[in-house]
């Protein structure tokens, strides 16, 4: 499906925020879903891979690597349409602004880099309308690498692309595979007109962006509560 849900009629507004993994993308989502809840807003946040119908399953599968490329595939897209169907759509009918804490473009990427064709991919996810507006925050790879072995001593494996056989380090492992996900946003970013935000700048900078093109975009008077 190629249309917004305002083009589609829809009285709620969909905006999702896209990024790799350390990007900033948590911090930036809870400071700007505060900041709608501070304006009485009518404001709600989803997060990638959270379904309950699915989550247990994603994560038991993951902890004993029994994720192909393909059933990686088609898990996160079972949690998506659930997400999708059962929480998403009633809440933009609503009226609802919805924030996601990223979309479809996290299946694109990831799922094309771990060798799924493109076309079938997408396939998976064509019943689902575009977001009104998509931000991605790009991040340098050092940078990522960085604040990601800060964060943590060991690197995960999936997040490494260590089930893809790259490298026997995970490191290199974990370079490799993030620049092969950094090239697919790039190519996404251009094709759906993502709002790229420099993740480099200081938090405030950042969230500063996101607030001024959001009320650019959108009418945020139109999500007040009644």
């Amino acid at each position: 499906m190629s249309k917004t849900f305002a083009e589609l009629g829809f009285p709620g507004r969909l905006v999702a925020i896209e990024g790799l993994d350390g990007s900033g993308k948590s911090t930036q989502i809870h400071l700007l879903l505060r900041w709608l809840e501070q304006q009485g807003l009518r404001v709600f946040f989803s997060e990638w891979s959270s379904s309950e119908l699915v989550h247990s399953a994603t994560t038991k599968a993951k902890k004993q690597t029994l994720l192909t490329p393909t059933t990686f595939s088609l898990i996160h897209a079972t949690d998506f349409a659930d997400r999708y169907e059962r929480q998403l759509v009633p809440l933009l009918r609503a009226g609802y602004l919805v924030l996601c804490d990223r979309y479809v473009f996290t299946a694109y990427a990831r799922d094309t880099v771990r060798g799924c064709p493109q076309e079938w991919v997408r396939g998976l996810y064509n019943f689902a309308a575009l977001p009104d507006a998509t931000f991605f925050l790009k991040t340098h790879l050092d940078t990522l690498f960085h604040r990601t072995l800060s964060a943590r001593q060991e690197l995960k494996y999936f997040e490494a692309g260590l089930d893809l056989k790259l490298s026997r380090d995970p490191e290199e492992s974990y370079r490799i595979f993030q620049g092969r996900l950094l090239e697919q946003y790039l190519g996404l970013s251009s094709e759906f007109g993502f709002y790229t935000v420099d993740a480099a700048q200081a938090v405030e900078a950042q969230q500063t962006v996101l607030r001024e093109v959001l009320a650019a975009r959108l009418d945020l008077n139109a999500f007040t509560k009644d």
